[in-house]
């Protein structure tokens, strides 16, 4: 412990700034080891098989699960169903208009709903439903920092909920969730570990983190990029262990919600 309290007093961290709750208040009030407020309000979208609105703080996300009667080929011959997902920023979602993904989805978008959809797949067993595939479409309504780790965590509710009701009909005999997954950002933002970025803090982090992984606190996916400023993996480690702490936290309230479905 002695030596990463070194090295977070190197970068401007004091020890006691990293593990006091109340020590230090950013500006929407919270503590730096504080995640925003979290709502999912689900089945939110009526003629969707799953749904739900989540909302991190003022980043709001829309997410949907529908079931088609088709698989990609390279499934087929493995005797799966397929996951996969959309991601779209809404014009009205950002400060500037955000033009629509007409003829060309943007870079961002693509890399985005690439991540969504592996960490998804990671906590659901896809030999349950073969010959299917569940379209997870999430679609930011209003953006302030985190709508990858929103979608990723509503999207899972979305899937969730459209399960539930998939084995009422009969269409699959057992459910496909082999372990919840949620999501959740941290960062470094002038010499502080931060929790849960909102924009105005993602735009000043040199180290932003998406961190993905199950109820039971195993990895399915981790982004970081240090913005051309490095720093030490103890750093890493330390902001990776918030991240899943927290993380195990969001899939708690995702199976409330879900019961509640």
């Amino acid at each position: 412990m002695g030596n990463l309290r070194k090295e977070l007093e190197k970068i401007g961290v004091s020890g006691d700034n990293a593990e006091k709750k109340d020590d230090f208040v950013r500006a929407d009030g919270r503590a730096w080891n504080e995640p925003r407020k979290i709502v999912i309000e689900q089945n939110y979208i009526q003629n969707a098989d799953g749904s739900c609105l989540i909302s991190f703080g003022n980043t709001k996300v829309i997410c949907t699960a529908m079931l088609t009667d088709e698989a990609p080929a390279f499934a087929k011959e493995k005797g799966i169903g397929w996951l996969t997902s959309e991601y779209n920023m809404l014009p009205g979602s950002t400060l500037k208009r955000k033009a629509r993904d007409r003829n060309k989805i943007d870079g961002r978008s693509v890399e985005i709903q690439r991540l969504i959809g592996r960490s998804l797949r990671g906590g659901i067993d896809l030999t349950c439903f073969p010959g299917y595939s569940l379209y997870i479409d999430t679609d930011v309504i209003n953006a302030d920092g985190g709508t990858r780790t929103a979608s990723i965590t509503g999207g899972f509710v979305a899937a969730a909920i459209a399960f539930k009701k998939y084995m009422k009909k009969g269409l699959i005999a057992v459910n496909p969730i082999k372990n919840y997954v949620a999501a959740i950002s941290i960062g470094l933002v002038n010499g502080r570990i931060l929790l849960d970025l909102m924009y105005e803090e993602d735009e000043k982090a040199y180290c932003d983190m998406n961190v993905v992984a199950t109820d039971e606190g195993e990895l399915v996916d981790i982004s970081a990029g240090s913005g051309g400023q490095p720093f030490k993996k103890s750093l890493f480690l330390k902001m990776l262990d918030i991240g899943i702490e927290n993380v195990i936290k969001l899939t708690q309230l995702q199976k409330r919600v879900v019961e509640e479905a």
